[in-house]
């Protein structure tokens, strides 16, 4: 009897079902034999299962590495069964071919691993599924007599696919049904375990060889035990038979931490027998740390490899101090160029840091900077790889050439053009190439981008490259990290300081445009800010001539029916007014900076909404201007060969003077000839918009009729001035993608049903729903990918259903921070994807008992878009609903199942809005309502902010015993409050600068408002109430919302807040407290929560 048998009863898996019987038998014969069988049965089983599923598609080979690697495969068997599989693919790879001995525990595993398998398939595709348990006693029973050799004929895949054709149908069918009962046999490791599925195959992926330079339970003798013997878990060793690192394993539900007294005596006794100290690892499978005797225990991706430790003691040992660095002046001379090499020297050296931002202004040479102190830092032996990170190739391309002509002897290598040329010292890559790199480039050791590969990495316009998914290109490598950008974010969640371990506002260095202005590195501007009728009021009927009427109405009435106006975000869209180009053409060839004695506009860039737009700009002054033939050019990235127009827009001596840009000219393009730049488009970042106007800042000898350029202007046709003037702070920059979102209010609204006041049978199922639709989308994360690896705790703890059973507030951040950013879009047209997040974000406010009038506004216009086109048929079909909404109250009264029945019937008719594509161009006259000359704006200074840095510093010390006292609800006294005082009124600022911030405001309630209050602390100053069971559930929800809301803002002060939601989801104070004794009580505990932030 073997646990394989339940196979042989189905004659549909006849096919591999003997071999995985065999197996089974032959594991007290001989292992690799077992093994090897393990292997193909597996395969066969793959194999089998492409054959009679048509959502599996055949790869470019039948090979059992491409065929489990296909998306459509790894979806269907989910990442812990695909993990399970792809351990028994490297087992029995290394049977069959290497000779490497395999062990029983491995073969065990791998005949585990594949039970665990085959019950998915026969839950898949069986008729009658019985769900049954590996029983490892069965392996204990050897076979009663001699097991027969099962020959196992290599399948044609084609002959078995023609040959099960008419199941496909059927059996597809089966398995989308069945697949959905599934009970998943999560992962139930061991300390053992973990070694051999996590941080085995983590030293196997970094190229180590167990028992030739990876040792296992390495004896050391001297341990303070009893029997005065330890056993390391691993000792790596390098080529001369010196230890390198030594690794200690702990239990994946472990904390690492456990484990770092023992791992700091092992290393002790290594030292002492061999003479030099190793590299500590500590690991759990899913947190992995580094200790390398130079800079405190760090996280890191996942273990060096040999060549990086070794790299890493010899840098080591070569590294001298950049106490006193000789920085050349002939690559950086400036005074700030050198005062940011020395203030990032200081940074590494004295301060022992490994990351350092310099904020230095557009035009200031960054470049110039970062290349001289990549010579300091090679010079003084303390790196030998580095890697510059930008996110265009331009920026790559460009970088790259400054280092050539910079540094001549420095082997460099461009990933994005150069595909053999790994080997540089010097790496210039984009983050999209280089994720793609870490995974797949290999050279004879193994892979090539191991986590310790690189000793510096430069990251090139940081505030826009370090957020989201890129920002784990940054977790992966272990090296020290220069960030260099012009205006860097300060925004809470996504803010660049708090990626570089800085105080907001205090850069490692900052040289901003206001003193390379003063200096004379950089010339000022002088801005011109016009007002167009339609770009300010859209196009209003009423307001054109009987002319321009007559043409509107011939272009927009439809079925008797005339809008009054079209918007003005409409403009430059679907709508291209050529009036209004020729307007802006002319404020701009009329006024512009020229050059040649008045006879040519110097070189100008005209910042485009889009490539439609852009296009049409280029054809109206074509019409314009027919005497200028090649003035003007496009350079976006839908024409061919971008590089080459950027580069002929760059040389002085060559057209066009005039480049129309969408996106490709914004950042990082060096053209000091630029005289004039043209915002003909919303730039709602307020980092985005200095960096454009950055194209314009540096200077250019002799350019204006043989004198220097002195001013360029900037010409604002669409009130961007006006509004970062009036404190606009624009889109964040750190957006995380479509679907993320999408997750992100899906765990939302799953915390918030379950409340009491939603558990009906259609909104328990419809909570299942998203419950269900999340843990897919967490399984379909690939966990071998690197990025994922970052966040594989989370990963795996949401990934199990059980996880959602009872959310709390907290999980909801876990997973916006931790989950959200990684999902990946699944195969849906964008524009349902949005129609979703909508629909979700209504449906959120709907729970929370927010107001959605923008989001409802927004419903209504789409669901008009689709009632234009209701001749669609299947627009039609919904036209019962189309109308409800659109000309009845239904939206006011629905709740969750309405909308919910709106998102499902009207998101797949999201793609007809734009039916036809229809673009209209017109001709009405517009008219210019103002234009105002000024002067720059330089003198704000955002890098000295008392209120940032108060607020940093705080967050950096919530160890220290006063705010950690804020923080558990502890009384302040006397001596806390002076303490206070020391740190806000001395160390980060004066009396005076927090007087002007905050007024009279407690030093303790300030604090307390940053830091919040602890949960724990929280429920035990409501323990009475919480606990109290004769309070009903009405009153037990009031008081945990006012936990919640204590907890993330630290005090109550203003008791108006309980007037709203979702304090008054269940009814009012009054209506909740018949018993106002109780309601008097529960508000002494809040005044008493906030009396514990000042001093008695």
């Amino acid at each position: 009897m073997t646990n394989f048998d339940f196979l042989t009863k189905d004659k549909q898996f006849e096919t591999f079902s003997g071999v995985a019987v065999a197996a089974e038998k032959t594991l007290h014969i001989d292992l690799s034999t077992c093994i090897i069988n393990c292997r193909r049965a597996m395969e066969m089983a793959v194999k089998w299962m492409y054959s009679v599923d048509s959502s599996l598609v055949m790869p470019w080979q039948d090979t059992l590495v491409s065929l489990m690697n296909t998306e459509e495969f790894r979806d269907i068997v989910g990442n812990d069964i695909w993990r399970r599989m792809d351990f028994i693919r490297r087992v029995g790879n290394n049977a069959a071919h290497t000779g490497k001995k395999v062990t029983e525990e491995q073969a065990m595993l791998c005949l585990e691993n594949l039970y665990i398998f085959m019950d998915f398939v026969a839950c898949c595709y069986v008729t009658e599924y019985e769900q049954g348990a590996f029983n490892p006693e069965l392996l204990k029973e050897a076979p009663a007599e001699a097991v027969p050799t099962v020959q196992v004929p290599d399948i044609d895949l084609e002959a078995l696919t023609a040959e099960n054709a008419a199941l496909k149908a059927e059996l597809t069918a089966r398995r989308e049904e069945q697949q959905q009962t599934y009970v998943p046999k999560p992962l139930d490791i061991s300390e053992y375990k973990t070694r051999k599925i996590y941080i085995d195959f983590m030293l196997q992926d970094a190229g180590w060889t167990e028992g030739k330079d990876w040792i296992n339970e390495y004896e050391l003798p001297g341990m303070p035990n009893k029997s005065e013997v330890g056993f390391a878990d691993y000792v790596l060793f390098g080529d001369d038979g010196k230890p390198l690192a030594v690794l200690e394993a702990k239990r994946t539900c472990v904390d690492v931490s456990k484990g770092r007294q023992q791992a700091k005596l092992y290393a002790d006794l290594l030292e002492k027998k061999f003479g030099c100290r190793p590299v500590i690892f500590l690991s759990n499978g899913f947190d992995t740390r580094i200790t390398d005797n130079l800079y405190p225990e760090r996280k890191v991706a996942t273990i060096y490899s040999k060549r990086d430790l070794e790299k890493m003691f010899n840098l080591q040992t070569m590294r001298t101090s950049l106490n006193h660095v000789v920085v050349d002046k002939n690559i950086a001379g400036r005074y700030y160029q050198e005062g940011a090499i020395k203030a990032v020297c200081d940074s590494f050296g004295k301060k022992n840091r490994r990351k350092a931002l310099l904020v230095m202004a557009t035009g200031s040479g960054k470049t110039r900077t970062v290349i001289a102190l990549c010579k300091v830092l090679l010079e003084h032996g303390w790196v030998k790889n580095i890697l510059f990170l930008a996110d265009r190739n331009s920026l790559v391309t460009q970088a790259k050439r400054s280092f050539v002509n910079l540094l001549p002897d420095l082997s460099v290598t461009n990933l994005c053009e150069e595909k053999d040329n790994y080997t540089a010292h010097c790496v210039f890559s984009t983050y999209q190439t280089m994720m793609n790199c870490i995974d797949y480039v290999k050279d004879e050791k193994g892979k090539l981008f191991t986590c310790g590969h690189f000793d510096l990495v430069i990251c090139d316009e940081a505030h826009r490259s370090i957020y989201n998914k890129y920002r784990d290109i940054f977790n992966y490598f272990d090296a020290p990290l220069v960030g260099l950008t012009a205006t860097p974010k300060d925004e809470i969640d996504k803010n660049t300081y708090e990626v570089f371990e800085l105080e907001n506002g205090v850069p490692t260095y900052g040289y901003e445009l206001a003193d390379a202005v003063k200096d004379g590195f950089l010339v000022d501007f002088m801005s011109v800010e016009t007002k167009l009728k339609f770009i300010e009021q859209g196009i209003v009927y009423d307001d054109l001539s009987d002319e321009d009427k007559e043409e509107y109405e011939a272009t927009f009435a439809r079925d008797g029916e005339l809008p009054d106006k079209i918007g003005s975000s409409a403009l430059n869209d679907w709508i291209f007014n050529e009036d209004t180009i020729k307007e802006v053409l002319n404020v701009m060839m009329t006024n512009g900076i020229k050059i040649d004695y008045g006879q040519k506009i110097g070189k100008t860039i005209i910042f485009a909404k889009n490539h439609r737009h852009a296009e049409k700009i280029f054809e109206v002054f074509n019409k314009e201007y027919p005497h200028l033939n090649g003035f003007a050019k496009v350079i976006d990235n839908k024409i061919n060969y971008a590089q080459s127009a950027i580069d002929e827009f760059s040389d002085p001596k060559k057209l066009p003077q005039i480049a129309i840009s969408v996106d490709m000219l914004d950042t990082g393009i060096d053209v000091p000839e630029c005289l004039n730049l043209v915002f003909f488009k919303k730039v709602m970042s307020k980092a985005k918009f200095w960096q454009m106007i950055g194209r314009g800042t540096r200077l250019c000898p002799g350019l204006i009729n043989g004198e220097d350029k002195k001013m360029f202007y900037i010409f604002d046709f669409c009130g961007n001035f006006e509004f970062f003037r009036m404190g606009g702070k624009g889109r964040s920059a750190n957006q995380i993608a479509l679907q993320g979102a999408i997750f992100n209010l899906k765990a939302q609204m799953a915390f918030k049903l379950q409340d009491l006041a939603y558990q009906t049978e259609e909104l328990i199922a419809f909570r299942k729903e998203l419950v269900d639709d999340m843990v897919r989308k967490v399984k379909e994360l690939n966990k071998e990918n690197f990025a994922v690896r970052q966040h594989l705790k989370f990963v795996e703890l949401y990934a199990n259903p059980d996880n959602y059973n009872s959310l709390s507030y907290e999980d909801t951040l876990i997973i916006a921070d931790e989950l959200a950013p990684l999902i990946t879009p699944d195969e849906d047209d964008p524009k349902a994807m949005r129609f979703d997040a909508l629909m979700y974000g209504i449906e959120l406010a709907f729970l929370v008992g927010k107001k959605y009038n923008k989001a409802r506004s927004d419903l209504y216009k789409k669901v008009s878009g689709i009632a234009s086109v209701a001749n669609i048929p299947e627009i039609m079909v919904q036209s019962e609903l189309i109308n409800k909404i659109l000309h009845t109250d239904y939206v006011d009264t629905a709740g969750i199942n309405e909308f919910e029945h709106i998102r499902k019937c009207l998101r797949d008719l999201i793609k007809y809005i734009s039916y036809n594509g229809a673009i209209y161009h017109t001709n009405f006259d517009d008219e210019i309502l103002s234009i105002d000359w000024n002067e720059s704006e330089l003198e704000n200074d955002d890098l000295k902010n008392y209120k940032a840095k108060a607020e940093f510093y705080v967050r950096q010390h919530q160890d220290n015993e006063v705010i950690a006292k804020l923080k558990s609800n502890v009384p302040l006294n006397n001596n806390d409050v002076k303490e206070l005082e020391q740190i806000l009124w001395s160390e980060v600022g004066t009396k005076e600068d927090y007087e002007a911030e905050f007024g009279e405001k407690p030093l303790g309630e300030f604090v307390r408002e940053i830091v919040g209050l602890d949960m724990s602390a929280a429920k035990a100053a409501f323990a009475q109430y919480l606990n109290d069971v004769n309070l009903d559930s009405r009153q037990i929800y009031f008081v945990n919302q006012i936990v919640e809301y204590i907890v993330h803002n630290g005090l109550m002060k203003d008791l108006s807040v309980l007037q709203e939601s979702p304090f008054t989801d269940k009814g009012s104070v009054v209506e909740i407290f018949t018993d106002l004794t109780v309601w008097m009580g529960i508000r002494k505990v809040i005044e008493q929560v906030n009396a514990n932030a000042i001093a008695a």
